[in-house]
This record gives C-alpha cells, sequence and structure tokens, in this order.
C-alpha cells in the first residue's frame, strides 16, 4: 500500500485550526534580535487591567517575519521567575533548535538566555510557544506566545494581508487569568462559559475594512491552551491555500466551516463582495453560546474588479509525493484516562509516561516511514501533534489519505485515528496532545529518529 499524490482528488475536509486577527503594523518587527519575557499588565475587559505574561511588552508577542532562506536569529531573555523555552510550532527539521524541555534543551531559567538560530528552508505560516514539560499550560496561558510568517519568493497578490491570534482567557471577578491549569474536563467550541474571546489580545471582534471586490489573504493560528474551535465564513467565498504551514490545492472548505484545534494554523482566500453595503464575517461556532463574531470585515474604498481566479501556493516539492507503507514502522498508542484524574490523568498503552524523560516510545532509522494509531479510549476529544515532521491523516475505512499535510490530527472521543510521515529528521523528537493541560496530565511521550 502506498500514499499517491496523483490517487485522489483535493476535497473539502474539515481540519482542526484557528483564527484571530489582523496585527498593528508597531507589532510587526523584521528581524527581532531578542524575545524577552516579562510580568506585565493589560486591559481586556472594563477599566482594571489584568497580570498576564508578554514577549516584549505585547499581548500576543510580536510577529515574526521573514523570507524563505533567511537565517532566524532569536535570543530568548527570561525575566520571569518560571523556566522557559522557544519552541518554534510547526518547523520541520532541526532537532536541537526545537526547544522542547527537558528533550532537547535544558530550560531558561530566570535571568537566563538562549539563542535560536536556525535556516529557514520552508515558507509558511508557524507560531512561537514556551514548552517546558508540567509548565507550558501556565506559560502559554498568561500570555507567551506569537506568530512567525516566512514569505515565500512570489507571495499571492491580495489587498489585504491579516495575521490572526485567536486567543481564549478565562479571567475572575478580581481581574486575574484563571490559576486552574490543571487537566481539562470538558473541551469544545464554545469553550468555558466564563471564556473571554480575544483576537490578537484584544476582545472579539476584530472590525476592519477593505475595498468591495478586494482580495483578502487571512492567516489564522489557534493559540489557546485547550479550546477547540469551529470557525465560520460567512459573506465571502473562502479558500483554504495552507494548513499547518504547509501549501495545498486550493479548495473550499465544506459547509464554510474549519474546526480548529490548539496550534493549528490554516491560510485563505477570498473576495469582499461587490456590493460596498455587504461585509464578510469570520466567526465561532457555538453550539450552546451562540454564533461569536471573530472578524468582521466591510467594504470600504474603490471597488476592485478581480480578474484572476484565487490561486494554490505552489507545493512543498521536499515533502514525498508517496509514502510506500507496506515496510514501514507501525505504532499504536491507546490514549485512556485514569479514574482519579489527578495530575497524571492519562496513560499512553497503560502506562503513565514520564513526558520527555525517560526511555523513547520508539525509534526508526532516518528516512523510514512510519504509521501512528491514535486510539482515543477517553469521553472527549484530543489533538495529536507530531513533532519536526509533517504528516498525512490516513482514512478510516479504506487504503486513502487527506489530500494535505498537517502537525497533527483531532481524534474525537472513543474514535481511532491514524497517521502516515517519513521520518527523514534525526533527534528525539516530541510526540503530544496540543492541548497542553492533557500534555502536562500525561499525553506526552517521544520518539528517536536515528
Amino acid at each position: 500500500m502506498s500514499l499517491s499524490l496523483s490517487r485522489r482528488q483535493l476535497f473539502g475536509a474539515a481540519i482542526a485550526s484557528i483564527l484571530p486577527s489582523s496585527l498593528n503594523s508597531e507589532e510587526i518587527e523584521k528581524r527581532p534580535k531578542i524575545l524577552k519575557a516579562s510580568a506585565d499588565a493589560f486591559q481586556f475587559k472594563g477599566s482594571m487591567k489584568t497580570d498576564a505574561f508578554s514577549f516584549n511588552s505585547l499581548f500576543p508577542g510580536p510577529l515574526l517575519r521573514f523570507s524563505q532562506g533567511d537565517q532566524m536569529d532569536v535570543k530568548l531573555v527570561n525575566g520571569l521567575k518560571l523556566p522557559l523555552t522557544l519552541h518554534w510550532h510547526g518547523m520541520r527539521g532541526d532537532n536541537a533548535m526545537d526547544g522542547v524541555a527537558p528533550l532537547t534543551q535544558n530550560a531558561v531559567l530566570a535571568d537566563q538566555d538562549f539563542s535560536y538560530r536556525r535556516t529557514l528552508v520552508e515558507p509558511g505560516l508557524f507560531c512561537y510557544r514556551p514548552s517546558v514539560y508540567g509548565y507550558t499550560p501556565e506559560l502559554m496561558g498568561r500570555g507567551l506566545k506569537g506568530l512567525v510568517i516566512v514569505d515565500e519568493p512570489d507571495p499571492l497578490p491580495c489587498d489585504l494581508d491579516l495575521a490572526i491570534v485567536l486567543d481564549s482567557l478565562i479571567i475572575d471577578l478580581n481581574h486575574k487569568i484563571s490559576d486552574d491549569f490543571g487537566y481539562q474536563t470538558s473541551i469544545n467550541s464554545s469553550g468555558p462559559p466564563e471564556a473571554i474571546l480575544t483576537v490578537n489580545g484584544k476582545i472579539a471582534p476584530l472590525i476592519k475594512s477593505a475595498p468591495p471586490g478586494g482580495r483578502v489573504r487571512l492567516r489564522l493560528a489557534n493559540l489557546s491552551n485547550a479550546q477547540i474551535m469551529i470557525v465560520r465564513f460567512t459573506g465571502m467565498k473562502p479558500f483554504v491555500i495552507a494548513i499547518d504551514s504547509q501549501p495545498c490545492t486550493a479548495f473550499e472548505p465544506v459547509r464554510g466551516s474549519i474546526p480548529m484545534a490548539p496550534g493549528a494554523r490554516f491560510e485563505l482566500m477570498f473576495d469582499m463582495p461587490v456590493d460596498p453595503t455587504s461585509k464578510a464575517t469570520v466567526a465561532l461556532f457555538g453550539p450552546e453560546r451562540g454564533d461569536q463574531d471573530i472578524i468582521v470585515l466591510n467594504c470600504q474604498g474603490s471597488p476592485i474588479s478581480q480578474n484572476k481566479p484565487i490561486a494554490s501556493l505552489p507545493l512543498n516539492k521536499t515533502l514525498p509525493a508517496e509514502i510506500k507503507l507496506d515496510n514501514s514502522k507501525k505504532v499504536d498508542l491507546t490514549l485512556a484516562m485514569n479514574k482519579d484524574h489527578g495530575k497524571r490523568a492519562w496513560t499512553i498503552n497503560g502506562k503513565q509516561t514520564e513526558g520527555y524523560s525517560g526511555a523513547p516510545l520508539f525509534k526508526v532509522k532516518a528516512g523510514a516511514p512510519v504509521i501512528l494509531g491514535f486510539i482515543n479510549q477517553a469521553p472527549l476529544p484530543v489533538a495529536m501533534h507530531v513533532h519536526g515532521h509533517a504528516v498525512r491523516l490516513l482514512h478510516d475505512k479504506d487504503d486513502g489519505w487527506e489530500p494535505y499535510w498537517r502537525n497533527g490530527v483531532i481524534v474525537p472521543p472513543m474514535k481511532t485515528k491514524h497517521v502516515a510521515f517519513i521520518a527523514n529528521a534525526p533527534g528525539k523528537w516530541a510526540l503530544h496532545d496540543d492541548i497542553l493541560e492533557n500534555e502536562a496530565s500525561g499525553l506526552a511521550t517521544w520518539f528517536l529518529v536515528e
């Protein structure tokens, strides 16, 4: 059996990701040298400020923007008391720079620094965040996160380019961010009743304008800790052009909606309505609380007549056109919860894991194909993420596959999903739930590519 790119036509499929809102120009740094973590206060609701963490006194952190082929050189400076790293979510290869403590580096302690240097060989939408086992939910939940854009050599033309960070905060009556970063018992597209939806650090919705008929490139990232979001599009005809940093043949999402797990990224292109009185809306689907607007784009300015259809980005030629699975390494992970739902609420294959310490779950030779089976025996979804590699989601009932690459996959309650990839990046790679409280509660392990 093999996976061949020519075997199936691209079709709309629901995928996990999320949206935020356009970043201000003063937040964009072309080549920042330093990301300094510190404790700051921000105004989210009412007149009171809320204590949070930030990079360079921004919530979320500054947008880092580069061009394909650039040498990234970013120094993390820890101005907090908690240990830190920077994980470059979605970037393939370069294990020493993956930023996972204690797996690929030691944590950066208070008043220390660490420089991350890597060649940006692939374009795409990525994010940066801490990855310190046991500390990640609090670090990221209090604000340590940001986007990275690596521009392709010939960007698709557009009239408006929006980079969006969507987040979900729980702020109590004392204007404090909830300090409950433990095991998550309820995860859905609405989030907890008290959750506040933010778009680039501000309470949703983001209000923007674009010319009637103008073309919009929307770069969406779900950087919440635990909320799986279903995003809906109205007033326009969106086309997905990239998923989790990897270009795909442009397609329309089914029913105009996308399910997005924490850490997922989507890039879409669409044209604004030609009627100047109309608008385009991106909303969070809420089965219990009703839909909530995330972005509202009003028509403003001189109309634009588009004479070219929306094009696809060039596909990544370094990813294989075919994955031959006949002699692949096959590894199943049975994911289950402990009855007490304590600090180690999860088990993998019936055992409590040591996180990123101890022996690897499996070893594989570089260049070998791998099939991972995620068997979810829990009554809630998980979002399993493979570091350093791009994976294909296999079909449940035949030998087909979804026609796009992912960093991870949502596994519904009491269901099983399989992914396939080529283990072509040597090193120690994390394998975990992108719902960060679950990761810290035991849904974390690692594998070795020799």
